[in-house]
């Protein structure tokens, strides 16, 4: 039973993000959605000695108000190096710093992207290649789209070949079953919950930060506190 799973592309997500990867049998960027503001699309936090930091690429927003994720261009090259700085002045006594930022540090000071779903799916193909993620990554824009929210989902499983659609919890909200049903797709819902902790610099454990506080910290451990990522 062929797995799919359908989702936007996040900056650097977090590591439940990547679960979700392994789970399935391919994986499609959903960026043919429109575009969101202060969400997961073009930020995420990172541990600090004074408490979460959000690390934030600017996008060009100014009059497009309805602009596609895959249509959203980035706003300048200056973040790419203050972001860079910030991972190295939180990050530099963890572990595993140095064999991650190897292959790491060359996305950010190397060339870069101009459209932010490039950026994100190259950071997300690039942590996949580390973990062992195998899963094929596809891009919306590949299939057809259907019009409504759920038609659009579950026919894009079908394009995809797939039996079984697998979606994150809070989706429950606006996916009608029904519509999958219909097309004899199976629904299962992703379960975030019980994550163990891991060796975490900087206070309180945080589970809600970037998946890069887990390489740094954990690197070739990092599957030991992952639920479908093997070793």
């Amino acid at each position: 039973m062929k797995k799919i799973a359908i989702v936007q592309s996040n900056y650097i997500p977090w590591k439940g993000y990547f679960d979700l990867i392994a789970c399935v049998d391919e994986f499609i960027l959903f960026d043919d959605m429109q575009y969101t503001r202060r969400d997961w699309r073009n930020r995420n936090q990172i541990k600090t000695p004074q408490g979460l930091q959000w690390l934030t690429v600017p996008v060009r927003v100014k009059g497009k108000y309805f602009q596609t994720i895959r249509d959203t261009e980035l706003d300048g090259q200056e973040w790419a190096s203050a972001h860079w700085k910030a991972l190295v002045q939180n990050y530099r006594r963890a572990p595993h710093f140095e064999a991650v930022a190897e292959w790491l540090e060359p996305l950010y000071l190397g060339p870069q992207e101009t459209l932010l779903s490039r950026l994100n799916r190259r950071l997300i193909e690039s942590i996949c290649r580390y973990l062992g993620i195998d899963t094929p990554v596809r891009n919306s824009w590949d299939y057809r789209l259907h019009e409504g929210k759920t038609e659009r989902l579950a026919h894009l499983c079908r394009q995809a070949g797939g039996q079984e659609y697998v979606s994150g919890p809070a989706a429950r909200e606006y996916i009608d079953e029904q519509v999958f049903k219909d097309m004899d797709i199976r629904v299962s819902w992703f379960d975030y919950a019980g994550y163990p902790e891991y060796p975490q610099l900087w206070g309180a454990f945080a589970h809600n930060v970037s998946i890069l506080d887990l390489l740094f910290n954990c690197g070739p451990e990092a599957h030991r506190y992952m639920r479908y990522v093997q070793p």
